[in-house]
């Protein structure tokens, strides 16, 4: 069995993922609607998130959004971050982040066996899934069977969000747009399925909602439509 997998990003209203002030506080409270198990993130994701804020610190205002309630199981999601050719070095700091209750890596049998070595000596849990590079749907599957994900949100750019798209395994798009044109370089997108390496991908989706938010905000939500 494979959990629910959710694409969430925000996007300025040319289409960009970067260059513009994001709302992040709404981005983060929609996020929480799904209530999911577990976050997943590209390695390259992570890379930015960690050279652009390493505490990843959360304003005090809202630190009581990510405390785990005094005697409760901790309900925070996993962050798995799916990383084949070993380039997270960082997992010290991603420990520190406060959104999480644990991490875990997400590799395949070509990974390097001195990353593997490095993760286990770090005590970072590990799911091997796939030959050549990571087959996202035994992943998924591993995620459900050993550790109880039901859903995934995967908080990535093009490149996982091609992936993910590619295998089936997306059940919803989400995209949360603003009123801001970001213009300079496209890249990186949110769907980029030639860096991917599936330079002919292309997904028909049906709108399932839209919502007009503060601030000019829109938020769409999508289905992509199964090939016939």
């Amino acid at each position: 069995m494979v959990p629910t997998v959710i694409l969430h990003n925000a996007v300025s209203l040319d289409g960009r993922i970067t260059n513009f002030p994001a709302d992040l506080e709404t981005y983060y409270a929609l996020a929480a609607r799904w209530n999911p198990d577990a976050i997943l993130f590209g390695s390259e994701t992570v890379l930015a998130a960690v050279r652009e804020n390493p505490s990843l610190n959360v304003p005090p205002e809202h630190e009581e959004m990510f405390r785990p309630p005094a005697g409760s199981p901790d309900p925070r999601p996993l962050l798995v971050i799916a990383d084949s050719r070993g380039q997270v070095r960082c997992w010290d700091a991603i420990r520190k982040w406060p959104y999480m209750r644990d991490v875990l890596a997400l590799c395949s049998k070509s990974t390097p066996k001195e990353y593997l070595d490095y993760l286990a000596e770090q005590k970072i849990g590990t799911i091997i899934a796939g030959k050549d590079r990571i087959d996202m749907r035994a992943g998924m599957e591993a995620l459900h069977a050993q550790h109880g994900v039901a859903t995934v949100r995967v908080d990535s750019g093009g490149t996982l969000n091609s992936v993910m798209l590619a295998t089936g395994l997306v059940t919803e798009i989400s995209v949360l747009i603003h009123p801001f044109l970001a213009g300079g370089s496209p890249d990186p997108t949110v769907f980029d399925p030639k860096k991917a390496g599936i330079r002919d991908l292309q997904v028909p989706l049906t709108l399932k909602s839209h919502e007009v938010l503060k601030n000019g905000l829109i938020w769409a939500r999508y289905t992509p439509v199964s090939p016939p």
